[in-house]
């Protein structure tokens, strides 16, 4: 039996959308209230799936305390109440977009899990705009 088992966390964050080649009015242009000098937060809500064949001897997909553990590291205590830009090092190079962070935040995961899983990463940066990552 193949399935999907999802954990939902949460994180806090600062950012700035901007690149640093263009100028303010353009980064203004392009990214508008989002680009603003002094940062803006975001209440973060994710979600993880993992995907893939149920064990026939335990019953289980993953241990999901396993997938909670792997959850904190490295999206709560990596992100949570950080300056994106300025304190998250995948960022220092690459814009932290919802898309960005999405596709960190699904490295990060990736790398910690058994490979015979597949991840899916549901970030929402508001109520309303959310993204999907499934590695592809």
């Amino acid at each position: 039996m193949i399935l999907t088992a999802y954990r939902k966390a949460h994180f806090n964050a600062a950012h700035r959308l901007y690149r640093k080649d263009w100028s303010d009015e353009k980064n203004a242009q392009v990214f508008g209230l989002c680009s603003n000098k002094h940062y803006h937060g975001h209440n973060y809500n994710i979600e993880v799936g993992v995907t893939g064949e149920v064990d026939p001897e335990t019953g289980y997909l993953i241990d999901l305390k396993v997938l909670k553990d792997i959850i904190k590291e490295e999206v709560e205590d990596a992100l949570d109440h950080k300056n994106l830009n300025e304190q998250v090092p995948e960022f220092a190079s690459l814009n932290p977009t919802a898309e960005n962070i999405a596709f960190v935040v699904y490295n990060k995961i990736k790398a910690k899990l058994d490979p015979k899983f597949d991840l899916e990463i549901k970030l929402y940066e508001t109520e309303r705009n959310f993204v999907v990552y499934k590695g592809l």
